[in-house]
């Protein structure tokens, strides 16, 4: 039982992160109906803004953790918002008439030009991230051990979780977006202006990326300029089994792939670790394509 409560424990954590990555696609998908392929190499960027920063932030506040983490945080998240709203400007939006398999292959071109110019910019090579988060151990019995890195991972993105949730259904920009996602065009004749809120959206969602980098990188703290593939395609496996377009379907998702994940590392072989996750998308486009928490949309032909 103490074993299992361990892997629920870090399956929990690791979960969270991915429900941060995925909360980032399920309303880039809700806004505009096209996946964001490019939002795991903003994970990624999230993750150099910090390793950059970290340093230099720590040796500014004389080695204040307490004070230099949510600094670094911010101005992650602020770097991220900026190249989240860039991408969207310069490659998505003069796409936007055009077919959305158009703009999908774009995201992946995106993609791709961000892990390449990461690679030439930062290097190929591993680099360890900087301690962001102190490391101790606030439990610690035979069977059972429960780190502050995990507790700080799970807190911090459930206030996160929680602002997103309140910033959508509590305020009038949030108001825009979920009437946005529900049809442009009577949003627009409503006054709405739709650049705003698409933006807005690109904001939010590459801002809790970035969040999610840091969380990511110091619990795993070697990062590389391909660090984003995998994270990044396991929260899109997250927002579809939750229900891409739903936002507690994304946490949801998030949590049972990261749930998942560990069992399957802790209890079969690390070896399936990355294969799991593809095959539930597998299961949940075979026997409910909308998701845990979807909607069955008809299609007019």
């Amino acid at each position: 039982m103490s074993e299992l409560l361990q892997q629920i424990i870090n399956g929990i954590s690791l979960g969270s992160i991915y429900a941060l990555i995925a909360l980032g696609y399920t309303m880039i998908y809700g806004i505009l109906r096209f996946i964001n392929f490019a939002h795991g190499d903003v994970f990624m960027v999230g993750a150099f803004i910090g390793f950059y920063l970290a340093p230099r932030i720590k040796a500014l506040f004389g080695g204040s953790l307490l004070i230099a983490t949510p600094v670094v945080f911010l101005i992650a998240m602020i770097g991220c918002s900026l190249l989240g709203v860039t991408i969207e400007k310069l490659a998505y939006r003069p796409l936007r008439p055009q077919p959305k398999l158009t703009v999908l292959i774009t995201a992946i071109g995106v993609s791709l030009f961000l892990e390449f110019g990461g690679q030439l910019v930062f290097g190929p090579d591993p680099k360890l991230f900087p301690t962001l988060i102190p490391s101790s151990t606030v439990i610690n019995t035979q069977n059972l051990v429960v780190g502050s890195n995990s507790i700080a991972v799970i807190v911090t993105a459930l206030v996160l979780m929680l602002l997103l949730r309140f910033v959508v259904y509590n305020t009038k920009i949030g108001t825009a977006m979920r009437a946005v996602s529900y049809n442009h065009r009577a949003a627009s004749l409503m006054g709405i202006n739709i650049d705003t809120v698409i933006s807005f959206t690109f904001v939010l969602g590459s801002s809790l990326a970035a969040a999610a980098a840091i969380l990511y990188a110091s619990v795993y703290p070697s990062i590389n300029p391909l660090m984003g593939i995998f994270p990044g395609l396991k929260a899109f496996v997250a927002a579809v089994l939750g229900g891409i377009g739903n936002l507690a379907g994304a946490a949801l998702g998030g949590l049972i792939i990261g749930l998942t994940e560990t069992f399957v590392v802790g209890y079969i072989s690390p070896t399936f670790r990355d294969a799991i996750a593809f095959s539930i998308l597998i299961l949940i486009l075979l026997f409910k394509p909308s998701g845990i928490m979807g909607k069955d949309e008809p299609e007019k032909v």
